[in-house]
């Protein structure tokens, strides 16, 4: 990393390393949630469901890259094994164990609103410390809760196709 750049963190590198590696983890496990979620989920609105799975899991992977320059911009190294992924994520992995629509909306509405408050609190941390860092957590909070939004309008026209079956 630039020695400029260094300079701007207004915190201990090493701690914000150690959190920025915590989501990093949290977004690959994120990303498989999403990726095999799309692969198994059954029921009805499958299709729809199993496309926004898939966009998520690309934005997630996103995210994950950017965690990972940031990562190496602060000399730093990201999490380099699934294992550690386990270790140190927040938010865990909900295996799609149950494959049904609404399950599978469910684990990953909660996912999403683990990650909304991860990064709630590490868009405070970083505030006023460290610019750059500031605007790569701002950016993926925006985009979990729009993901966020989007489970949980599929849930809510989930149910609704449900009532109206049922008579």
């Amino acid at each position: 990393m630039g020695t400029k750049g260094r300079e701007i963190v207004g915190m201990d590198i090493n701690e914000l390393l150690e959190m920025l590696n915590q989501a990093f983890a949290d977004e690959w496990l994120a990303y498989y949630q999403y990726w095999l979620g799309a692969k198994v989920v059954k029921g009805p609105m499958k299709d729809a469901v199993a496309a926004e799975l898939l966009l998520h899991a690309t934005e997630e992977l996103s995210h994950a890259d950017m965690l990972a320059l940031r990562i190496i911009q602060l000399g730093g190294t990201p999490l380099i094994s699934p294992e550690e992924w386990l270790k140190h994520t927040h938010c865990g992995y909900d295996a799609p164990a149950d494959p049904a629509v609404g399950k599978i909306l469910e684990q990953n509405i909660h996912g999403e609103q683990c990650a909304i408050s991860v990064y709630q609190k590490l868009l405070q941390i970083v505030k006023d410390k460290d610019p750059v860092t500031y605007n790569i957590v701002l950016t993926i909070l925006q985009q979990e809760v729009e993901h966020e939004e989007d489970l949980q309008s599929l849930q809510e026209d989930l149910q609704d196709l449900l009532q109206m079956a049922r008579g």
